[in-house]
């Protein structure tokens, strides 16, 4: 629907701006907010960055909730920091989503009733300690191969604040093998741990990458406009590819009796993820869709006496700088 829907509006853009627009696009010139751009293409990145967005601010709270609970006080302070920095991701892309002429509360209004959407992987629980490490490892190492790429999309304001956010999701990944490595190295209940965390965020972190390319509706058109440079399907093997030896070097074993080298290929061959469950999870039946959702309508609810004085102060403001005119 929603394909169509843009696939519509790009018909009533002037052919010959599309001509143009999409000769810049080839040539890898980087779109700026005040450029000329089709309506198919803007909806898109307020589409794919708004859910970015989501996904950065929703994903605070599966961390968040072992703060207090972490074994070390340095581990504290850690898993601190990196709560913080999802905060900042979400605020970046928040600003980069603005440009387009969607306002941070529009897109707010959009998650709470339905029509936008954040990465299915929040919709799982965070059981033990162990999952703070595969989270780190595993989410944020699936983040990075998708958001790499994405310094490199055409357009500027998403395409810069990658960089920053590219930059501290490596560091959060390493956090997270870090305490893989700690818990493997630990006794056999903390190894155990860290095994049974990796059994239950495996196939979740596969589905991150979006549906197979055969059942995506969007791919075809961002990757013609390089919103998105590589398919979903490119990115899974890849992320495979390179998670597997380290699962082998933590002593871990990746749960996927599939699992094999090919010699031809020069990948793995994997067991796809169940693609009934993963559309059953965005549609809002996952182990935490309610939770997630309750705590963000919460926090939306909270907030509203201090957007209504900001408001009322900005108004105020203007009314001042008018009367010394």
């Amino acid at each position: 629907m929603y394909a169509q829907m843009v696939k519509s509006e790009a018909t009533k853009d002037d052919p010959a701006k599309l001509a143009a627009f999409q000769v810049r696009i080839d040539a890898g010139e980087k779109i700026e907010p005040k450029d000329w751009m089709p309506e198919g293409y803007r909806k898109t990145l307020i589409r794919q960055v708004g859910q970015h967005a989501h996904s950065e601010i929703v994903g605070q709270l599966p961390e968040g909730n072992w703060i207090t609970r972490a074994p070390t006080l340095e581990r504290k302070a850690n898993l601190l920091a990196k709560v913080q920095d999802e905060a900042g991701h979400g605020l970046y892309l928040y600003c980069a989503a603005e440009t387009l002429g969607v306002s941070r509360d529009e897109m707010t209004e959009m998650l709470l009733d339905g029509r936008m959407k954040y990465s299915s992987i929040f919709n799982y629980p965070t059981l033990t300690w162990a999952d703070m490490g595969a989270v780190g490892w595993l989410v944020d190492g699936a983040a990075i191969m998708n958001q790499v790429p994405l310094q490199r999309t055409s357009y500027g304001p998403y395409a810069r604040a990658m960089v920053r956010v590219c930059k501290e999701e490596s560091f959060h990944q390493r956090q997270g093998f870090h305490i893989m490595m700690a818990m493997v190295n630990g006794n056999a209940e903390q190894k155990r741990m860290a095994q049974d965390a990796l059994n239950r965020t495996w196939y979740p972190a596969l589905m991150m990458f979006g549906p197979s390319d055969k059942d995506s509706v969007h791919s075809s058109q961002s990757m013609a406009w390089k919103i998105k440079i590589n398919t979903n399907d490119e990115l899974r093997q890849k992320f495979v590819d390179e998670t597997v030896p380290q699962a082998e070097y933590l002593g871990l074993t990746i749960p996927d009796e599939g699992l094999t080298w090919n010699e031809e290929t020069g990948h793995y061959d994997y067991t796809e993820p169940d693609w009934n469950e993963f559309f059953d999870v965005i549609s809002g039946n996952g182990p935490c869709n309610v939770d997630r959702l309750s705590a963000r309508q919460k926090a939306w609810d909270d907030g509203a006496w201090l957007r209504d004085a900001m408001t009322a102060h900005a108004a105020k403001k203007a009314t001042r700088n008018l009367a010394a005119e």
